[in-house]
Formats: C-alpha cells, structure tokens, sequence
C-alpha cells in the first residue's frame, strides 16, 4: 500500500482545530451541568463524641527498632512512666498496636484525667 501524501491545506487544517475546540466546549459545558444537577450533599454531624484512652509508657524504649521509637514520640510517651489521655481513633489503636510490648492502656471517659500529663492538640 503506497504512502499517502500529506496534501492538507492551511484552510482545511484551520476548520479541523475548530470542530475540535468546538467539541470540547461542549464536553466541557456537559460535564459542569452535570455537577450543577447533583444534589448538596447533606451537612456533616459537628463532632463525633469518642472514649479516650490513656497510654502509658511501662517499659523503655533503649534497644527498640527506631520504628517504634518514632510511635512513642507520636503517642506522646518518651520516658517510663509517662502517660497521656489520647482520643479512641483507629490512628492511635493502630499505633498502639505496634508497641504493645512497651506501653499499657486503660480506656477512660472524656472528661476524666488520670497520670502524669495529657496533651491536648
């Protein structure tokens, strides 16, 4: 099969980038009427009430990967002893479970505060 040549010509070439731009405004409109016609979507409850728990560090953390190191410090723990009050949030149970071994944990209620200090963010 021979090539064909290229005989376009600067008219025909104009008119084709037309039609294109052309089709996509109207691709363009579509898409922003059809966010127009969804629903609102309804308004999130303000606060969700959660049970706290209370972490405390029981065991030091000298000789531990610096994974879990790194946990300690973001469950606010650093020293043996050392406790802090922490929202009951699948982030912080899954914290938690990485460093079982080193840390202790009582659930309490939301206005109750036990140990040595609690950390509010």
């Amino acid at each position: 099969m021979p090539a064909r040549p290229v005989t376009e010509s600067a008219e025909s070439a104009e008119a084709t980038k037309a039609v294109k731009a052309t089709k996509a405004t109207k691709a363009t409109k579509a898409v922003k009427a059809t966010k127009a016609a969804e629903p609102a979507k309804p308004a999130k409850p303000a606060v969700k009430v959660e049970g706290r728990l209370l972490v405390t560090q029981v065991k030091s953390s000298i000789g531990t990967k610096p994974k879990h190191r790194g946990t300690l410090r973001a469950l606010g723990l650093g020293r043996i002893g050392k406790s802090n009050s922490l929202p009951d949030r699948p982030e912080i149970r899954g914290m938690i479970a990485r460093v079982p071994h080193l840390i202790t944990v009582s659930e309490t209620t939301g206005s109750e505060t036990t140990g040595s200090e609690e950390r509010t963010a």
